[in-house]
């Protein structure tokens, strides 16, 4: 326990069960609103559509040209459908990429912006939103990005493939992984950080074996729903950095990546704050944070390295450059040659030391 700390909380409102779903029209309205633009990828777009049949009036229409990495001439395309549709609000049906340009549509126009997650992404409880311009990735904080409700209904995850079930709730992980070494940590986000990783840790082995467990896929949604509040609360370092990296410069999918990488810089990270990640070591019962992450990977089937998602070792050198210029706060110093070889150890997806 620290002699002094700041805390501060984002503000949401959670509407967590089984059938929560059901409750969308009646959220619309409590917001004062009453035509919503229902947005999602090109894969969830028939989902789409049936939201907004069950909508009837409220809902504006459907824009399904969400993508990873929010770029800007997607959410230019949506500003447009929006004003359009004459739509007076946003309802996000997916994960991060659909959720990310729900923010970027609300953080300029400022309309009200409800999220039904479909996945274990966490993004729709942070006041965080990245965007890519010209292959680079950029992060912005704002009250104005955080969405007004969030809609956890575990139903809607039981059709998430296993693959992307473990990949999205690794995703989840590396925020609350993050936050117990951020510099802004205090005793609260620890306590939420771990109650996440806790509950990914028990929930993710139990959808591999049984896809079908909605105990597992709530506890799951629980989880991801703590890993995004406490990485709204604390700052991101080296993790966040080097898949913003990648991801946006390199167009690689954003989940994956986070996967591949997390147990890589949790382990560099680990050398300076080797106390601050003991819990997780515990938690995975490993020798160290970085192992005991890579070894949970391994049995859950996840993807282990940045070659095996279409990274190319041409660009290891690039990304390393790219890393360390303007770096977040972390534990262990950010260094050319550390970070050179932290990507070289994932795009092979050798055990970390």
């Amino acid at each position: 326990m620290t002699s002094s700390f700041m805390y501060t909380g984002n503000p949401a409102r959670i509407l967590f069960g089984c059938g929560s779903r059901a409750r969308l029209a009646e959220e619309i309205g409590r917001l004062g609103r009453s035509h919503a633009l229902v947005l999602s990828t090109p894969f969830q777009k028939t989902d789409a559509e049936a939201l907004v049949a069950s909508l009837g009036p409220m809902a504006a229409g459907v824009f399904a040209g969400a993508t990873m990495h929010t770029p800007r001439e997607v959410t230019e395309g949506a500003l447009s459908a929006y004003n359009d549709h004459g739509a007076d609000c946003v309802v996000s049906l997916g994960g991060g990429s659909t959720i990310g340009l729900g923010k970027a549509i609300a953080r300029r126009n400022g309309a009200d912006h409800i999220v039904v997650a479909t996945t274990y992404a966490g993004s729709e409880v942070t006041n965080i939103l990245g965007e890519t311009e010209n292959g680079i990735k950029t992060t912005v904080r704002g009250p104005d990005i955080l969405p007004e409700t969030v809609i956890y209904d575990p139903e809607l995850t039981l059709s998430l493939p296993v693959a992307m079930s473990v990949t999205s709730g690794l995703n989840a992980m590396a925020h609350a992984v993050e936050a117990l070494y951020a510099q802004d940590r205090n005793p609260i986000t620890t306590m939420i950080a771990l109650e996440a990783i806790q509950a990914l840790r028990d929930a993710l082995p139990a959808i591999v074996a049984t896809p079908d467990n909605i105990e597992a896929r709530s506890r799951a949604l629980y989880g991801s729903w703590l890993c995004g509040s406490v990485l709204g609360m604390a700052g991101m370092a080296l993790h966040h950095k080097l898949c913003h990296t990648i991801g946006g410069s390199f167009d690689m999918p954003h989940a994956e990546t986070h996967a591949v990488l997390l147990p890589h810089t949790t382990a560099y990270t680990e050398r300076g704050a080797a106390d601050l990640l003991k819990p997780v070591a515990d938690l995975f019962a490993g020798p160290s944070a970085g192992v005991g992450l890579y070894d949970f990977a391994v049995s859950l089937g996840a993807p282990l390295s940045l070659a095996s998602l279409g990274f190319a070792e041409a660009d290891i050198e690039r990304a390393a450059e790219l890393a360390t210029l303007n770096p977040y706060y972390n534990p262990q110093p950010i260094e050319l040659e550390g970070i050179r070889t932290l990507i070289r150890r994932a795009w092979v997806g050798t055990r970390p030391a």
